[in-house]
């Protein structure tokens, strides 16, 4: 029998049967015993005339809710039954009820009237008569209303959009009135807004042959950017590498062009950002990756975290590296193997991580909005007195079974898992994930959006993390550290909150 926890308990019809046919008839009659305890909410039921007891609690509250009635059973039919029992009475323990259906009492969002069918959390943008609205974009009118700062635009040209400030943000008048909702293109926002999208952009399209003169070609119209891209520019072309410019800035070409069926014939973009911010990633950077054309990038300075794979970027951080950057465009414009292997993610596939990136906005940041707001709801009401009592584990001879709870993201509903105190592991804790998720048929939220050639077959799991924790921390810097970081994690947080993202 297997120490790995189960997720899908049994029918109560089918554990009978199992039970009835593996033990005594005597057995049976001791067993139906202690099944009428239970069923009928007795504090515990203990049967001290055979030599294994059981022990079934019905509430945290109970003083029979110990360590001193723990059962020992000396077999793995033991042990599964009892680990049955302890599930269904835990999914019944631990099922308080909200206070509010979202069904039936949507998410209001002051704003453009609109219906998000699609959405897993009842969504409604718009206005109701009678009705305060969960949240608005811009400053709330009243204590109830959560204000949301919605952006994609650098911080450093609109203040307001750095994440700190927007949170301490002053009025007019002096009022402290910070946003209590940040949706901007750091991934560090509550709910970030990023240009990257499989929808609108055709990441995975073949890459044409290139038949430019030109190496590189420049899409540069802001020539008062708060960065020193112009410079970058110049430096380029000092050192011998032949750009068509295209933008308003240092224009040698018509612009009236189509810029990424452009961007194809070139075996460089020069996807130069107006500043280097953290996130700030906008449509140059992925228009050349659709065009098969290698970025090289004057902005954020964790530019990485976005590359579709290893080498396939090129990184100008600061003038002092224009010159090492050229020699490898130099390189690369001249070698042809080593120019198909910076793009050979094109026919490989990008990485997990490069994934894991893109699906996100496979949910609508409108629809995230509504899951954040739906969220912190929930959060609310976990707080109050009727769900502080959830026990969230129950006792067995092996050690507690603890009540976690799982959904993908980009989804609001949780799916119940259980682990044993002995099997508290990160590989137990993956193995009853995926095992959960299959059992219900799940299909990837990403699963019709993202190009066929790279959908793949199976559930992978690329990430679990606590709900809550913002989408920077989940994809780069959140990990569990070992076994004995997730026991502590579970122990410290009951009933605990999962997300998890295929790849």
């Amino acid at each position: 029998m297997s120490n790995q926890a189960m997720v899908v308990p049994l029918s109560s019809n089918s554990r009978r049967k199992r039970w009835s046919s593996l033990m005594a008839p005597l057995i049976v009659a001791v067993v139906v015993l202690g099944e009428i305890a239970f069923l009928g909410r007795l504090d515990f039921a203990v049967v001290e005339n055979w030599t294994t007891s059981f022990y079934f609690p019905t509430s945290a509250s109970d003083p029979s809710f110990s360590s001193e009635h723990i059962v020992d059973i000396d077999n793995d039919i033991d042990v599964a039954e009892e680990s049955w029992r302890c599930e269904e009475w835990l999914e019944r323990e631990d099922n308080a009820t909200y206070s509010r259906d979202f069904r039936s009492d949507p998410v209001l969002v002051s704003g453009t009237d609109q219906d998000w069918t699609s959405c897993s959390v009842g969504c409604r943008f718009g206005f109701i008569d009678n009705k305060i609205p969960d949240a608005t974009f811009g400053l709330p009118q009243n204590a109830a209303t959560a204000s949301v700062l919605r952006s994609m635009e650098s911080s450093h040209y609109y203040a307001e959009n750095n994440i700190d400030l927007a949170r301490r943000y002053y009025g007019a008048w002096g009022d402290r009135r910070g946003f209590k909702i940040i949706m901007t293109t750091s991934l560090s926002s509550d709910v970030p807004v990023g240009y990257f999208s499989w929808a609108e952009y055709d990441i995975m399209a073949a890459v044409r042959p290139k038949t430019a003169d030109a190496v590189a070609a420049a899409f540069i119209s802001n020539c008062g950017a708060r960065n020193f891209r112009l410079q970058a520019l110049e430096m380029l072309e000092k050192l011998d590498i032949k750009i068509d410019s295209y933008g308003s800035c240092h224009r040698n070409h018509d612009g009236r062009v189509d810029k990424v069926e452009t961007l194809k014939n070139y075996k460089f973009s020069l996807a130069f950002e107006n500043s280097n911010e953290e996130d700030y990633v906008t449509e140059k950077f992925f228009q050349s990756l659709v065009a098969g054309a290698i970025p090289v990038v004057v902005g954020a300075p964790n530019i990485q975290d976005f590359a579709p794979s290893n080498n396939s970027i090129l990184h100008i951080k600061e003038l002092g590296d224009v010159l090492s950057v050229a020699k490898t465009m130099k390189y690369l414009a001249t070698n042809s193997d080593a120019f198909n292997k910076s793009i050979s993610w094109k026919y490989e596939g990008p990485s997990d991580s490069f994934k894991a990136l893109v699906d996100m906005a496979a949910v609508h940041s409108s629809c995230r909005l509504c899951i954040h707001l739906a969220t912190k709801i929930q959060e609310n009401d976990e707080k109050t007195e009727r769900f502080q009592k959830r026990p969230c584990k129950c006792p067995s001879s092996r050690g507690n079974i603890y009540h976690l709870y799982v959904r993908e993201r980009g989804r609001f509903e949780m799916e119940s898992i259980y682990l044993g105190y002995w099997n508290l592991t990160l590989e137990a804790l993956e193995s009853s994930v995926l095992k959960k998720f299959k059992s219900l048929g799940h299909i990837p939220i990403w699963k019709k959006e993202r190009p066929e050639s790279i959908r793949g077959d199976e559930l992978k799991i690329y990430r679990i993390y606590p709900v809550g924790i913002t989408q920077r921390q989940a994809l780069y810097s959140f990990k569990f550290s070992s076994d004995d970081d997730l026991k502590k994690h579970i122990e410290n947080n009951p009933c605990l909150k999962l997300e998890v993202i295929f790849v």
